[in-house]
């Protein structure tokens, strides 16, 4: 059990049946009345954030969301299936529960799964990728005196924004957290 006077960014419990994590918080101490926390919670599953007020003595009970390493396989239709390197089991994703940034993960990557007693609610990719530009417009010389950018395709078929030096065939390093180019690899 937590209660909310003990709250710290980062911390999970469980209210009203959802798991929410806490994002931000404040605690108040009024001139007149009672002491209160004021919080930005996130629900880790559906992802919604709301802002909320809490008494500090209120408690909650903690929840342990499991974060487990696990190597991309294969997708078959909207199931993407993950390898435990221990046990080499399947776990099959459904594709609802990727996020945007799951389009520069290739097959044999590791990646983390992130479950509740047992639930599989979502996969963080690995934060840097390397990945090979497939198609591109030519690079032009003498042409980086402004940031200009283009696109480019990489090897998973997603479509990134990079500098104009850039051309096919060029590894190159990507940000998964904000899908932008970083350097060549």
């Amino acid at each position: 059990m937590i209660t909310a006077g003990d709250f710290r960014n980062g911390v999970t419990f469980e209210e009203e049946g959802n798991v929410m994590q806490i994002v931000e918080f404040q605690h108040v101490k009024p001139g007149k009345g009672a002491a209160f926390v004021r919080a930005k919670v996130k629900n880790v599953i559906t992802g919604s954030v709301v802002e909320k007020t809490y008494n500090p003595t209120a408690k909650f009970p903690t929840a342990f969301v499991e974060r487990k390493d696990m190597e991309y396989s294969y997708n078959d239709g909207d199931l993407y299936y993950f390898m435990d390197p221990e046990t080499y089991e399947l776990v099959p994703v459904n594709a609802s529960e990727l996020s945007d940034n799951f389009k520069f993960v290739k097959e044999n990557m590791v990646c983390k799964i992130l479950s509740y007693k047992g639930k599989v609610f979502g996969v963080e990719p690995p934060f840097f990728v390397d990945l090979e530009v497939t198609e591109t417009e030519p690079g032009l010389a003498g042409n980086t005196a402004t940031n200009a950018t283009k696109p480019a395709t990489v090897e998973t078929g997603a479509e990134i924004k990079v500098p104009l030096f850039i051309n096919i065939g060029d590894r190159i390093r990507i940000d998964t957290r904000t899908c932008e180019y970083m350097e060549r690899a």
